[in-house]
């Protein structure tokens, strides 16, 4: 995800940026409210973690501006404010979830998980990156018409990458939510997947004249879906319209 954190005190921020970078997201820090919403309006991220107490202007205000121009943007507000009062006042202006002061890190990002799960859940039921096109209901994959037949994890595996419009996701980051797995499993079993569906997805290609690679590595990071394969995607020509069920 891209996250914004809002939180004036610096160490408290650095150290958020530093722990949620190391998730494989991509992280910026501001420590006052009026920069809070400058950078939300500008770069309009997935999250904002949110801490109340800010100079300038105060959270709840922050909130509360963003309003409906930043309606696909979920917010995790930190708070040492236990008032009932302000925490229906928080969730009626948007906040997606509270987190009390202190806190744990490992609990922050698995918020910050649980976030973007429900977020998925309500995105278009149909995906498209450039020619290829996910249908999460029927499970069916093609590339510029052409079907593609996955297995259950390799339509999973590009959910998830297509899921993130272009952004990185971090090797442990897929291991995990892909596979359940622990990062710290020293499996390749990624690399052999990306590998399948690179072969998959470039087979539909080569059936349909195109040869832009779809899935590029993010040296020491993860994968992420090309933002070349949106760019050329209007040279692609016209195919027949067709669709075939993912394999158990």
């Amino acid at each position: 995800m891209r996250v914004l954190i809002a939180e004036d005190d610096r160490a408290l921020g650095l150290f958020l940026e530093k722990g949620l970078k190391m998730e494989g997201h991509e992280v910026e820090w501001v420590g006052d409210g009026e920069a809070a919403l400058e950078r939300a309006m500008a770069w309009a991220p997935d999250l904002v973690v949110l801490d109340l107490g800010l100079p300038l202007r105060d959270g709840a205000e922050v909130l509360a501006a963003m309003g409906e121009g930043l309606r696909q943007t979920s917010v995790l507000v930190l708070t040492g404010r236990g008032e009932v009062e302000e925490r229906v006042r928080c969730l009626n202006l948007g906040a997606d979830d509270f987190l009390a002061k202190p806190f744990s890190f490992h609990e922050l990002t698995a918020r910050c998980r649980a976030i973007l799960r429900r977020r998925e859940r309500f995105v278009d039921s149909v995906l498209k990156w450039g020619e290829v096109e996910l249908d999460r209901l029927q499970r069916t994959v093609e590339r510029g018409g052409v079907h593609v037949e996955l297995t259950g994890k390799e339509f999973a595996l590009l959910e998830f990458l297509m899921l993130r419009r272009g952004g990185c996701c971090a090797r442990a980051e897929l291991l995990r939510e892909v596979w359940h797995m622990e990062p710290e499993s020293g499996t390749n079993v990624l690399d052999v997947y990306v590998n399948y569906l690179r072969r998959k997805l470039g087979a539909a290609g080569a059936e349909n004249r195109s040869d832009v690679a779809l899935i590029e590595t993010v040296r020491g990071s993860g994968y992420r879906m090309a933002a070349a394969a949106v760019a050329a995607v209007a040279t692609l020509p016209v195919a027949v319209n067709c669709a075939v069920a993912v394999q158990a």
